[in-house]
């Protein structure tokens, strides 16, 4: 079988790839039946002189691969017929930019899986960026809070090479006794904790944060039933919440009154309550000055998040009273940093962690009959149709929403 790694053709370029050169060494190692290509690329965050260095093969066409692995979508005019593909097609909830997209996939009869729908049989992610999001999250949103405060300067994230750098320069600020908040216990919330106590920023409870004061800055993690709560009062638990979202409201409002600074690392599931609402953000009691949406729903949960941010302008202000957006300088505004390809910032990290995934979780799968099932769920497409897991999408597909 051969696998090739093809080149990334979606703009703004992104540097990232499924699988290192020491990566694919290893793999090759320990199945010696396959055949990796690189497609040559003078954008990758590995050089091609780093696979030739490994002994993989860089070529110029991999259309003679039997797969072919990619990171974010691969352009409509790109996509070879009758391959296999695997690549985030950024489908699956229906975004509307990529409909075109999934109807050529489905008419050049590619079978698609999907990296987002590569999950185990409790639908749990099995391959993610998500905890490198959170880690260039947690940076973005203290550089966005020292220019808002005018109190001190960072390097962008893409000026520097990996985590413990990220983490050397966060160390390097003097921070006034801030409290931030920041919501989401899994891959992304827990990257943006690994980031504040890199920097040995205190963590504190739930009681301390909402009725103490410190003389250092402090943060903490809450998870869904900590900012929301059930309109009839009942308690009940996780389960309940997932299923009933409808059922509950927002109380992060308790938090907002003394938060300076609010990083969301949440999974934001359909009908659950938002965090806070523009109304909110209009109240003479909320206090957060800075925004880091590294979930970066637009438009949903996070009332102040109306737009994604880029790496070139990672920051941008909202007006509470006007509910539009405005300069981050401005008194009133809260600064926003809602970067959607956070992962980018970290390519080698994020590129090196993910392949490890890869490799463990997908690899194994295309030499023992995929006996956990693993291809078999993440497969989008196949013969010019949806798979049954993805029937939902064929209105999507035609058109018909």
């Amino acid at each position: 079988m051969k696998l090739g790694i093809i080149k990334e053709r979606k703009n703004p370029p992104d540097r990232r790839v499924v699988l290192s050169p020491k990566k694919c060494k290893e793999i090759l190692k320990e199945y010696p039946q396959l055949h990796i290509k690189v497609e040559s690329s003078d954008i990758r965050v590995f050089k091609d002189e780093d696979y030739i260095k490994e002994g993989i093969e860089v070529v110029n066409d991999v259309s003679d691969c039997d797969i072919l692995l990619g990171v974010k979508e691969v352009p409509i005019e790109n996509l070879i017929p009758n391959k296999q593909y695997f690549f985030f097609s950024h489908t699956i909830k229906k975004q509307p930019y990529n409909r075109k997209l999934l109807k050529a996939i489905l008419d050049k009869n590619i079978k698609l899986y999907d990296h987002e729908a590569i999950v185990d049989k409790h639908n749990v992610r099995l391959v993610a960026f998500g905890k490198y999001a959170g880690n260039v999250g947690a940076y973005n949103g203290l550089r966005a809070y020292g220019k808002k405060a005018e109190l001190f300067e960072m390097p962008k994230a893409e000026e520097l090479h990996n985590q413990q750098e990220l983490i050397d320069e966060m160390s390097k600020v003097d921070l006034p006794n801030i409290k931030v908040v920041l919501t989401g216990c899994g891959r992304v919330g827990n990257g943006a904790k690994e980031m504040l106590e890199g920097m040995e920023m205190r963590e504190v409870t739930i009681n301390e944060f909402l009725n103490e004061s410190f003389k250092e800055p402090v943060y903490v993690q809450i998870n869904a039933l900590d900012y929301n709560v059930r309109k009839d009062g009942f308690v009940k638990g996780y389960q309940d919440f997932f299923t009933h979202p409808g059922a509950y409201e927002s109380n992060f409002m308790r938090f907002a009154k003394v938060a300076d600074m609010y990083i969301a690392g949440h999974f934001y599931g359909d009908n659950a309550p938002f965090i806070f609402s523009r109304e909110d953000a209009k109240h003479k009691d909320f206090n957060i000055k800075v925004v880091a949406d590294i979930s970066c729903d637009i438009d949903g949960p996070v009332a102040c998040t109306i737009k994604p941010s880029t790496i070139k302008n990672p920051i941008y202000g909202y007006s509470p009273s006007e509910e539009k957006e405005v300069d981050y300088l401005n008194e009133e505004a809260i600064a926003v940093m809602a970067v959607d390809n956070l992962p980018c910032e970290l390519p080698k990290d994020a590129s090196e962690g993910f392949g490890k995934s890869f490799a463990e979780h997908v690899i194994p799968s295309f030499f023992n009959n995929d006996e956990d099932g693993v291809l078999k769920r993440a497969r989008m497409t196949s013969k010019g149709k949806l798979k049954r897991r993805f029937k939902y999408l064929q209105d999507f597909v035609d058109g018909k929403e």
